[in-house]
């Protein structure tokens, strides 16, 4: 008996705010989440706080998005803080129905200006045999600073994540010319979950979606389905649609391994 398909959804979420921050948006995001009824959530761009918003916006809650979002959904939630101003910090999040091991917040910043981190979890479904880990991501705008965080990625994944274990990484990769994310995921024996489809999804900007930013990539897991959630309700939510997808291990005749000292020195060429 094949174990049991889960439902991964990766959501830029703006800060819970709509395209141009005029309105709050966390209470609608919730409730369209809800719909979705996904296993994981990886999520971008989660507010821990804002005071200036929360002291003059009466609908923007002081609790932690993360954590209003696991109130509202019943999930669990393990929050990375990445970018840390003196009255506010957001970073990426992580929720799912079921208990969340955090592992480690990965500074993968490469400036001042844009403060990034790839947040690292585990996560056992019922009925598989190993943990799912699951590294929610959040990449800079320039490509020149991707490269820096891609080769960052490449390290941690290669020095710290079993071959073996299945693996999705999900998030905003901003790699609108498809140029860095081919490559890494090559390099990591990744899946873009996507490519069966022959296009990239465009997920940004929401209303219009013109550039293909999201991303989600496994690996030693089979994909059963993909979705792009571009319905007229998510298109006055976020900046960003939300994609998902439907997966569950591969079982297959498990490789020797013989690579890993020679995939930790390795280097990617850009």
């Amino acid at each position: 008996m094949l174990p049991r398909a889960i439902t991964v959804t990766s959501y830029n979420m703006h800060k819970g705010m709509s395209a141009l921050n005029r309105k709050v948006q966390l209470e609608h995001m919730a409730e369209a989440l809800q719909q979705l009824d996904s296993d994981i959530l990886f999520l971008q761009e989660v507010q821990g706080q804002h005071r200036g918003r929360s002291s003059r916006l009466a609908d923007f809650p002081d609790l932690p998005h993360y954590d209003f979002l696991g109130e509202r959904l019943s999930f669990n939630r393990s929050y990375g803080k990445n970018a840390v101003y003196p009255q506010r910090h957001h970073g990426n999040a992580i929720l799912s129905h079921l208990p969340i091991d955090t592992r480690h917040n990965l500074n993968i910043s490469v400036n001042k200006r844009e403060q990034r981190g790839m947040l690292h979890c585990e996560i056992h479904p019922e009925g598989w045999t190993q943990p799912l880990v699951c590294l929610c991501a959040h990449l800079n705008l320039l490509e020149p600073d991707r490269c820096k965080q891609y080769q960052t990625i490449f390290d941690y994944v290669s020095r710290h994540i079993d071959e073996h274990s299945p693996l999705i990484i999900a998030g905003d990769f901003n790699d609108w010319r498809h140029k860095s994310a081919p490559l890494l995921g090559n390099m990591l024996g990744l899946t873009e979950a996507f490519s069966r489809n022959g296009t990239h999804p465009k997920t940004f900007p929401a209303r219009l979606p013109l550039l293909s930013l999201d991303r989600i990539y496994t690996r030693n897991l089979d994909i059963v389905s993909t979705q792009i959630h571009n319905d007229k309700h998510w298109q006055k939510l976020s900046d960003h649609l939300p994609l998902s997808v439907t997966v569950r291990p591969k079982y297959s005749e498990i490789p020797p391994q013989n690579n890993t000292r020679q995939q930790d020195n390795a280097v990617l060429n850009f």
